[in-house]
């Protein structure tokens, strides 16, 4: 009983701004899906995927699945992207698909700076039928079916050989198409790292994200990752004030990695779920030996 109470107040916190953007432990592997100026970046035909499952037992909890593709274009000036993301919480479905459009500026021998806009839509149903209502025609308890919001976004990304730095808004519109009771909540995403060696085996790659939308709180992500050999990723991350966790991820061949990662709360929530899960599979079309790294740290 415990468990539907708390997800009736997570759900209706959320039901007047539709639902927030997913949140990843391996967040920084999920770049395309929050910034479009990403699209092209790897110099080469790149895929990701990522599934989350989170608070594992908890009736309702929310699962997050993202699939990404990018390709540089035009000497790789030019790159575009397709990114497509189903979310779900409780009786909120939300399905997003965009494509992406980056124009990439070169500084020097390996800097560069890439502009980007994202455009596409997001398909909303909600079905509020397990809900108790006690208030008569309650506006907040109003099944949508395959509610279609058109929305557009930007971003900027400068990378060089060992920095990256992104700042995007990936939706921008808030109004909604058909109903004033469901609405877009616009978010604003920042993201800082690098990679360092630390010796002839081993590298550092530090990156934290910031996450800022009216009428919530200010989320940030810390991870710290220890690269070994090129092959094995063992790192760490904490969600401020909200989550911990650990991930580990392996570069199979030159073309295809494979991550596992976990996190635990640090809300009284913990005491009703089993933890959540997440699964990343990358994959480069990379065949030949050129100047493209392989494999790839941002």
């Amino acid at each position: 009983m415990k468990k539907i109470i708390i997800l009736a107040a997570l759900f209706i916190g959320n039901l007047v701004n539709a639902q927030q953007d997913p949140q990843f432990t391996q967040y920084f592997d999920n770049f395309l899906h929050v910034n479009p100026a990403y699209a092209g970046s790897s110099g080469m035909l790149s895929a990701n995927a990522i599934h989350r499952q989170q608070w594992v037992g908890f009736q309702g909890a929310p699962q997050s699945t993202t699939l990404s593709l990018h390709t540089p274009l035009n000497y790789r000036s030019v790159g575009l992207g397709f990114t497509a993301v189903n979310d779900i919480i409780g009786p909120i479905n939300q399905t997003m698909i965009y494509a992406d459009f980056s124009y990439t500026l070169k500084l020097g021998k390996t800097a560069r700076l890439a502009l980007g806009l994202k455009g596409g839509i997001n398909m909303l149903n909600v079905k509020t039928d397990a809900f108790q209502n006690v208030q008569a025609n309650d506006p907040a308890f109003t099944n949508v079916q395959n509610q279609i919001n058109p929305n557009v976004g930007f971003g900027v990304y400068y990378h060089d050989e060992h920095f990256f730095l992104g700042l995007s808004s990936p939706r921008i519109m808030e109004a909604s198409s058909n109903s004033p009771t469901y609405r877009e909540q616009r978010h604003y995403f920042g993201i800082v790292g690098g990679v360092f060696p630390v010796s002839t085996k081993w590298k550092l790659r530090p990156s934290v994200q910031v996450k800022a939308s009216m009428g919530a709180p200010l989320s940030m992500d810390l991870s710290l990752a220890g690269i070994f050999n090129d092959k094995l990723w063992i790192g760490a991350m904490n969600r401020w004030s909200a989550a911990a966790g650990g991930f580990v991820q392996y570069q199979i061949c030159r073309q295809f990695r494979l991550g596992l990662a976990s996190e635990f709360g640090m809300t009284p929530i913990r005491n009703y779920n089993n933890g959540t899960f997440e699964v990343m599979m990358s994959y480069d079309f990379n065949y030949k030996k050129t100047d493209v790294k392989s494999p790839r740290y941002f």
